[in-house]
């Protein structure tokens, strides 16, 4: 039986790459949580007005890949030191959080976080909160890099 996990760590189409090509993880996608609008678009949530971040979704088999292994991705492809960052892309929907969809999720998450925490000198900044509603981007977004032939967007 799959579990879900859903994270924020910037721009989606990389982050989606990176748990899209982890052994045991069954399916991806990206698409918008933690905002205050219904069913947003990708220009809606640019514009930082509606709370929104970009997210990934992950489909887990958890018999093959624990949920902290899903969070040493996470940690792995992403710098959770910057508020509203990552690389060029700037505002509220490029944030770094972790929506977690159970107590124990939550407590992994924060356990990952303290843990990790030792390997940078600025402290993190990433979110541990609730799963929200889900919004699935347009199809367009969905596999993107993938679509292109790029295995990874390449972040100064």
């Amino acid at each position: 039986m799959s579990e879900i996990a859903t994270f924020a760590a910037g721009c989606f189409w990389g982050v989606e790459a990176a748990f899209r090509n982890t052994p045991g993880v069954v399916a991806t996608s990206v698409g918008y949580s933690g905002g205050t609008v219904a069913d947003p678009t990708y220009e809606m949530v640019c514009t930082g007005t509606t709370g929104h971040a970009e997210v990934v979704q992950v489909e887990f088999d958890p018999s093959i890949i624990s949920y902290e292994e899903l969070l040493d991705v996470f940690w792995k492809n992403h710098d959770p030191t910057t508020l509203n960052r990552q690389g060029p892309d700037i505002g509220t929907q490029y944030r770094s959080a972790i929506y977690f969809h159970s107590k124990d999720q939550e407590s992994a998450a924060n356990e990952s976080k303290s843990r990790v925490q030792e390997r940078f000198h600025k402290p993190i900044v990433t979110e541990i909160t609730p799963a929200s509603e889900y919004y699935r981007a347009e199809e367009y977004h969905q596999q993107y890099l993938e679509k292109r032939g790029q295995a990874s967007c390449r972040i100064p």
